[in-house]
């Protein structure tokens, strides 16, 4: 079992008073103005099955009632008719321990600066997919986390500085699980899994040592491709249900894509996605194919979640940013309704942060607004291959925490 801080089980007390107290008030007829109510738009929350049009209240950063129709006066009203409303999206895999050092993820300029780039596409919460290790994460916490607008967690990395090049990620002796196992029991509420990934060695170690620590703090192990001896079967063979895979749609030589020459899943594949084994996307600068990916969704087989591998290289190259990659998955052929719960339910399921990534009174006011524009759009894949698609999210508003972030043509301003 893991620890958890003093002050942190305070804050959870504090903050669960708060919210009982506000469901009490407004639920009594007592509250006559919220300080935001969203209204006329069509509410999408896989999570509580609703997906219709309905109105929805905020107060004190959370959401305090979902309605059909909601009439007490608010402090601002959003019109949110034409538009969708749903949980603010979770990016399951990003890199963004941004720092002063040139060339490197970890403290360096490839990583990116959050708030710079989630809320203008949905996003209000980023897990890092391992780019510190429990040697830089208290910086990365000082530097980044403690410094942005948008929730960030982390999984943290096997190796005990995390990704700062192959002289330090192929150090067996770095990837210590008492000491990563320290850093995460006192940053409980942060940490959500174990990483390993960029490894070049044939020794199991590392891998051994990840999970070692995954199943000891009782959170999600991932696993991102970079191991280029470890075969495919044989990494998913160790997984454990809950554990996750990045670059599911990856087809380059570093590692057996998951399309086998007869068109179809891996038996492997399917037996480990049965298990329970979680299949994020990843898309980054060179993890998303077409040869991959559409042959899988038209047999059932769409990624658990959209981790969008954002970077400096992904943005703006075939990724670009949550909604479009969500758009490119509505290309090939899932429903709006699938690419939101892919986006929000499924990864907060998976970080086992079930209070994000739906809508239930008393959550965080955490909430994107879009439309889904009709017209004829391009969606590209790291091979340079593209295809075609008639539908296009784009975010009219995020609202992180019951504030407006992200407004593209002013629906929040004052007339």
């Amino acid at each position: 079992m893991h620890l958890i801080r003093s002050d942190r089980a305070t804050n959870v007390i504090k903050s669960n008073f708060w919210v009982l107290f506000l469901l009490v008030f407004y639920s009594n007829g007592f509250g006559q103005t919220y300080d935001l109510i969203v209204k006329g738009g069509h509410v999408i929350d896989p999570a509580n099955n609703i997906d219709k049009v309905m109105d929805v209240a905020v107060s004190k950063g959370v959401i305090v009632k979902v309605s059909d129709k909601i009439n007490e006066p608010a402090e601002r009203t959003i019109d949110a008719k034409g538009l969708f409303v749903t949980p603010g999206f979770i990016d399951m895999h990003t890199h963004v321990f941004v720092g002063p050092h040139a060339g490197l993820f970890a403290n360096g300029v490839n990583s990116v600066s959050p708030d710079d780039f989630t809320f203008r596409s949905g996003v209000t919460t980023v897990v890092d997919a391992g780019t510190s290790g429990w040697r830089s994460f208290p910086l990365f916490k000082k530097q980044v986390i403690d410094q942005s607008k948008t929730r960030i967690l982390a999984f943290i990395n096997i190796a005990g500085d995390g990704m700062t090049g192959a002289e330090h990620e192929q150090n067996i002796a770095d990837m210590v699980p008492d000491s990563a196992l320290m850093v995460i029991n006192q940053h409980a509420d942060l940490i959500v899994g174990v990483k390993i990934g960029h490894y070049n060695g044939a020794d199991w170690t590392p891998y051994d040592n990840a999970i070692k620590l995954a199943r000891q703090v009782e959170k999600p192990l991932f696993v991102e491709c970079h191991l280029p001896q470890y075969s495919l079967q044989d990494q998913l063979a160790r997984l454990s249900a809950g554990d996750m895979i990045t670059h599911t749609f990856e087809n380059i030589k570093e590692r057996m894509p998951i399309i086998g020459e007869d068109g179809k899943v891996r038996p492997f594949v399917l037996e480990a996605k049965k298990r329970g084994v979680l299949f994020d996307l990843g898309h980054g600068g060179a993890g998303f194919w077409f040869d991959q990916a559409a042959p899988a969704i038209k047999q059932g087989f769409a990624p658990n979640s959209f981790g969008t591998d954002l970077h400096r290289f992904s943005m703006n190259s075939a990724m670009k940013d949550m909604a479009n990659v969500m758009s490119k998955f509505m290309a090939l052929g899932l429903s709006l309704h699938d690419v939101v719960q892919i986006a929000t339910w499924n990864a907060a399921q998976a970080i086992k942060h079930e209070e994000l990534g739906n809508m239930k009174a008393g959550n965080v006011a955490d909430l994107a607004i879009f439309r889904v524009r009709d017209g004829q759009f391009g969606f590209t894949d790291s091979g340079g291959k593209s295809i075609a698609g008639s539908k296009k999210l784009e975010i009219e508003m995020t609202i992180r925490d019951g504030k407006i972030v992200w407004d593209l043509n002013g629906l929040g301003a004052k007339k």
